[in-house]
């Protein structure tokens, strides 16, 4: 069973990152543009407000880079960040725990985010595609050109 589990995970891992990015997208989307019901209930965010304008683009472009898996890493750690921001300055200050004033989606995604910022893309990643960056003076094809830098696997059962 475990093992059958292991190979599953990095598509587990993927749909994931998949899922958590298309959330976060939807939340900015709908501050930029109305859609989805817009900001709040309606309408949109003003251009330049701080910090809700910053939030959402940081939402709606964050959220589709995970979504796609194009700098998971860095996306995900940037949307870690903004969320925890959100939740010490627009939740915190209400009360003490996230289910007394209303931070529960801020603190998820903080945490769901930085999991990403540790695990990488998992599987189905645009990242996985591109070609990877080798260490300088490691010769292509060796354990040191095939980790440098990054966090793609040679094969999706291990990543």
């Amino acid at each position: 069973m475990n093992d059958r589990l292991s190979t599953a995970q990095p598509y587990a891992l993927g749909l994931f990152r998949i899922v958590t990015g298309l959330l976060f997208a939807c939340h900015g989307a709908a501050s930029l543009f109305g859609v989805l019901g817009g900001a709040h209930g309606g309408g949109t965010v003003p251009v330049g407000t701080w910090p809700g304008w910053y939030a959402a683009v940081i939402q709606l472009v964050a959220g589709t880079l995970v979504l796609f898996g194009l700098g998971t890493r860095s996306a995900a750690f940037i949307a870690s960040g903004s969320m925890a921001y959100a939740y010490f300055t627009a939740h915190q200050p209400n009360a003490l725990w996230p289910i007394q004033n209303n931070g529960e989606s801020s603190a998820m995604f903080c945490w769901a985010f930085l999991l990403l910022v540790f695990t990488g893309p998992g599987a189905l990643a645009v990242e996985r595609l591109l070609p990877s960056r080798t260490s300088v003076g490691a010769p292509i094809g060796s354990p040191a050109s095939d980790t440098a830098g990054d966090d793609r696997r040679t094969s999706p059962a291990t990543a």
